[in-house]
């Protein structure tokens, strides 16, 4: 089971984003990230390395436009990827929980690998964006993660004040709750009363 190698890669091109992206689940977090948006950069930066997932992530997108088709497509294609990498779902511990100060703020995410995909995003937000990014798509991006890659994911941020401190901790905290939930378990069983997810 630790000898499998958890990969995965899509390439996705519409009129509004040209997006390749591939995922080694144990590739110890080394991040290569390049989407046009420097705040975006940094947040997939924060999940890749804090997770430990590598990535590598090339984004064009209609910037001219705005940021969101270039942020949700990434959502969208990065969950494909983790869905591709997870395969079947067995032999993982399936959820994470986990708890992330920055700071002043304090977020918590708590997750399930289980192809029922679901979000509760309970994050309010002050300003409109940091840098170029629109912290309203905070919310569009983990959705279209979660949705593409199967995921029951749960965000709330506890209290904060600082814009760029509360979106870093929601992004960490997704990122340690999946490296948990990603981690083999101890006899490579499929954790579900069902037998499979």
């Amino acid at each position: 089971m630790n000898d499998m190698i958890r990969t995965g890669s899509v390439a996705r091109k519409t009129k509004e984003t040209d997006i390749f992206i591939e995922v080694m689940l144990d590739g110890k977090g080394r991040a290569d990230i390049s989407t046009g948006i420097g705040f975006f950069d940094h947040m997939l930066t924060a999940l890749s390395v804090h997770s430990g997932i590598s990535m590598n992530i090339k984004v064009t997108g209609d910037l001219h436009v705005d940021c969101h088709h270039t942020i949700e497509d990434t959502g969208i294609a990065l969950g494909q990827a983790l869905g591709q990498a997870l395969g079947a779902k067995s032999g993982i511990v399936r959820y994470g929980t986990a708890y992330i100060p920055m700071d002043e703020s304090l977020a918590m995410a708590s997750l399930d690998l289980s192809n029922r995909p679901f979000l509760v995003f309970n994050c309010p937000f002050t300003n409109q964006s940091c840098g170029q990014y629109d912290l309203c798509m905070t919310e569009e991006f983990f959705r279209a993660f979660a949705f593409n890659s199967g995921m029951t994911l749960h965000i709330n941020l506890m209290y904060g004040s600082n814009d760029h401190h509360k979106a870093e901790a929601v992004y960490k905290a997704v990122a340690h709750a999946l490296k948990t939930a990603v981690t083999f378990n101890s006899d490579g069983s499929t954790l579900s009363t069902k037998g499979v997810l």
